[in-house]
């Protein structure tokens, strides 16, 4: 029978340079300093977290509606408040799920990077003779990750790449052409909050996992894995849904932006004419804003990223009279950069805010991560 950890991430608010970015949560020691507090009773609570364009942190609870308020900070300064001790009422059905089925189980609250790293060693494969740590293809161990954001998902997605990704000097014989890293393990996906399965779709709703915590003990232990893309990005995150670019004033409005945008060998824009909006999409989460359809057909297993942006154009009538449309150029292929030719461009990407300063680039890495599926 397997061992399962059950792990949360276990901050309310994420203090400066909080969890999922290599710091403490709700102020307390370093990552450095501390070990994973492991035991039946452990809190969960939501998490958020302000991304920049030159850092990496990686949690927020934010909706792609958000967009028009995700500029205008830098790092947040909110010390927030601790998740409570006691877990979350699915982790605790799940663990009870597991437990019926004979899995041995522990829950896991990470308050920082190290604390998660230190759960994803139980991850590793035996030595190799080139001395890189390598995921193990027959570990009797599987992991649940119980999410209130997408954020929190990537956050832990983030730091198995880091751990599994060579260097590109000590890249193996064995990693196959198109990627940079190996099949990571598999992760079930524990939802938190119902809502996110309804109007505001999380990724785990977009997959079509299971949202119930029977469910999800079951695809643990009879599932198997659905491989996955992974963005990949020179920032040093990861993307799992998709990116959506742009800001609007106090009243809503789309504030005009100029960025070059490349895929592959195709300029969506040189940067200048003005954009309302640019989507990088793995999945559907930013297929849409309002009413204006962006991507029409994201798949996170077909090896290419959609890309889409909005460019107002201004036409005239037979009359002669000027109007303004909405025009949408789309493409798709393996990697695409934005580069901002003036200011600060917020963003939200996985649900995470930040202001994107100087090019930034996303490539695919086909099936790199995976989800214990039904």
């Amino acid at each position: 029978m397997y061992d399962v950890v059950l792990l949360t991430l276990g901050s309310e608010r994420d203090a400066p340079g909080g969890c999922g970015s290599g710091g403490a949560c709700c102020g307390g020691a370093t990552g450095a300093d501390t070990v994973p507090t492991s035991e039946t009773g452990t809190g969960q609570a939501n998490s958020g977290q302000t991304d920049t364009g030159h850092a990496n942190t990686d949690q927020a609870n934010t909706d792609q509606a958000s967009v028009g308020q995700a500029g205008g900070s830098e790092a947040s300064t909110d010390t927030g408040q601790c998740a409570t001790e006691r877990p979350r009422v699915p982790v605790l059905a799940c663990a009870d799920a597991l437990n019926a089925r004979g899995a041995r189980v522990e829950t896991v609250t990470a308050r920082s990077d190290a604390e998660i790293d230190a759960v994803l060693a139980r991850l590793d494969g035996p030595p190799r003779p080139d001395g890189l740590t390598w995921p193990d293809p027959d570990s009797k161990t599987r992991l649940v990750i119980a999410t209130a954001s997408d954020g929190q998902l990537r956050a832990v997605l983030r730091r198995l790449v880091k751990r599994y990704a060579p260097a590109p000097s000590k890249r193996p014989a064995d990693l196959p052409g198109n990627r940079t890293l190996p099949d990571l393990p598999p992760v079930a996906v524990l939802p938190l909050d119902p809502a996110r399965g309804g109007t505001h779709r999380d990724l785990a709703a977009q997959l079509g996992l299971p949202r119930d915590p029977a469910a999800v003990a079951a695809a643990v232990l009879d599932g198997s894995p659905r491989r996955l893309d992974l963005l990949r990005n020179d920032g040093g995150s990861v993307t799992l849904d998709g990116a959506l670019l742009g800001a609007a004033d106090d009243a809503g409005r789309p504030l005009h932006w100029r960025a070059r945008v490349e895929v592959d060998d195709t300029i969506l824009t040189d940067g200048a004419e003005p954009l309302l909006a640019c989507a990088v999409g793995n999945a559907g989460g930013y297929a849409t804003l309002n009413d204006v359809t962006l991507l029409t057909a994201p798949d996170p297993a077909d090896g290419q990223v959609e890309v889409a942006v909005a460019v107002p154009v201004v036409v005239r009538s037979a009359w002669g009279r000027k109007r303004v449309r909405l025009e949408v150029r789309r493409a798709r292929g393996r990697a695409v950069s934005v580069l901002p030719r003036e200011g600060k461009v917020p963003y939200l990407d996985d649900g995470v805010e930040g202001e994107l300063t100087r090019k930034r680039s996303w490539w695919v890495e086909p099936g790199a991560w995976a989800v214990w599926s039904n």
